[in-house]
């Protein structure tokens, strides 16, 4: 009965089938595998974020080399800021609102130096693509507790002197004439001494793992439903081709009935042979005599 498959025809829209179902369980897994960065991060926002500021030297590898167990973990730096070395950060946005980040260089006590990432300004509307005022950050000695940060891979874009497409450490780290550490940079949490103007502070990311994992299971369901469609398909073939055998089976156990000949139409008595009628009908031969014998 389901000796078709083995055809050609089906055996290929089964190939196709598996090869769908392969692509689906791909973008599932790729869809899991975003669920568990983003659980990652998740985590640790809940572990690290409000912690207990901890000493630079402490986490001093992380920002050499970081270390994604130590993300926004507060910690304590102190020395001066270098506002020659400070930068901008183009297409930031903040609560819908388009904007940019002012990063600028602390330098420690050691000689090397970690990006401090002072919080976002807003577009500006004296000049076109940069903020009207930029807070300066305090001159001399200063303590700031900063939250770790990963720095960024490099975007396809260009940016004006003064600013960066992105917070690549290492291209930043190239513009400046003294180490950097280029593993981490810092998201001020707090300064002191505390400025008279400064930047808005970034907001405490959301604790959302997004909608993953229910994408991934829409994947699943569309690689099951595949199988499911070609099984089906595969049904309905089968009994079609069992009607059709029945009915063929049926007209050859009864074949159809010959159509009778037509008959010929009959042709129409002539003159004589109504004359000849009609004198039958009155008692007299066809000769001319009466019936009987008699003249």
């Amino acid at each position: 009965m389901y000796r078709f498959l083995l055809s050609s025809k089906w055996t290929g829209w089964f190939l196709l089938a598996v090869l769908g179902a392969a692509v689906c369980v791909a973008l599932a897994n790729w869809q899991l595998d975003r669920r568990d960065h983003a659980r990652g991060a998740v985590s640790a926002v809940e572990t690290n974020y409000d912690r207990k500021p901890v000493p630079f030297e402490s986490v001093r590898g992380t920002f050499a080399s970081y270390d994604a167990g130590d993300e926004w973990t507060p910690t304590v730096l102190r020395g001066t800021y270098d506002a020659s070395g400070q930068r901008i950060v183009r297409n930031r946005p903040l609560n819908g609102q388009p904007g940019y980040e002012v990063l600028v260089p602390l330098r420690l006590a050691g000689g090397e130096a970690v990006i401090i990432d002072r919080g976002w300004l807003p577009i500006g509307n004296k000049e076109t693509g940069r903020p009207d005022e930029i807070p300066a950050a305090p001159k001399g000695e200063v303590t700031v507790v900063a939250r770790i940060k990963p720095g960024e891979a490099a975007v396809d874009r260009g940016a004006p002197a003064g600013q960066l497409a992105s917070i690549e450490l290492d291209k930043y780290a190239a513009e400046l004439d003294y180490p950097l550490l280029t593993g981490s940079y810092g998201l001020m949490a707090a300064e002191s001494p505390e400025p008279a103007a400064a930047p808005a502070a970034l907001p405490k990311p959301a604790l959302d793992e997004g909608p993953h994992l229910s994408y991934a299971m829409q994947w699943f369901a569309f690689g099951l439903l595949l199988f499911v469609g070609y099984g089906y398909a595969a049904r309905q073939h089968a009994l079609g081709a069992s009607l059709e055998e029945e009915d063929s089976g049926f007209h050859e156990a009864n074949p159809a009935p010959r159509p009778s000949r037509p008959q010929r139409a009959r042709k129409r008595p002539t003159a004589e042979e109504e004359e000849d009628a009609a004198l039958d009908a009155q008692g007299f031969r066809t000769d001319g005599t009466l019936m009987g014998g008699r003249e």
